[in-house]
């Protein structure tokens, strides 16, 4: 059976998503920042609920979710993914306030756009990106991230 919805290349998409994870992981570890897998904190509105953010650490706070979605095939804009984006955005939004936020994205670049998914996002979603939330765009190419939100 052939899923159209699957990434070229890749043995699933859970796959790319935990690969990616990796690559986040061992960036930040570069940087200095050790941060570890499924790290979980209490979040919610009057009550809390522990959720697992992709990755993060206690000592200094630090929340990541990690996202390697691209364009779609046709160039489209993947609007089920963005849905994903805006989803992290209420949990961030609902995080300890004194912790870092950083929606680690994969750089992709869209030629007949003129720009990268993250930044059409921040375009197009920037009302929804809480003040404290830092989006890093990530070039697996070259290993290094940008931020697109200045923060």
């Amino acid at each position: 059976m052939v899923n159209n919805f699957q990434k070229i290349g890749s043995v699933s998409n859970a796959h790319v998503g935990r690969d990616f994870e990796n690559a986040a992981q061992e960036y930040f570890g570069q940087q200095g920042i050790g941060l570890r897998q499924g790290h979980g904190v209490q979040i919610g509105f009057s009550s809390k609920r522990e959720h697992k953010f992709d990755l993060g650490a206690d000592k200094p706070p630090t929340l990541v979710e990690c996202k390697a979605h691209t364009w779609t095939s046709g160039g489209n804009v993947p609007s089920a993914k963005i849905t994903v984006w805006n989803e992290a955005m209420l949990y961030f939004s609902l995080a300890p306030r004194d912790s870092h936020k950083i929606l680690f994205v994969l750089r992709d670049w869209s030629a007949k756009r003129g720009e990268s998914l993250a930044e059409y996002y921040v375009r197009t979603h920037g009302h929804l990106i809480p003040d404290d939330v830092e989006i890093l765009e990530y070039d697996e190419r070259n290993k290094s991230a940008v931020s697109v939100t200045g923060t």
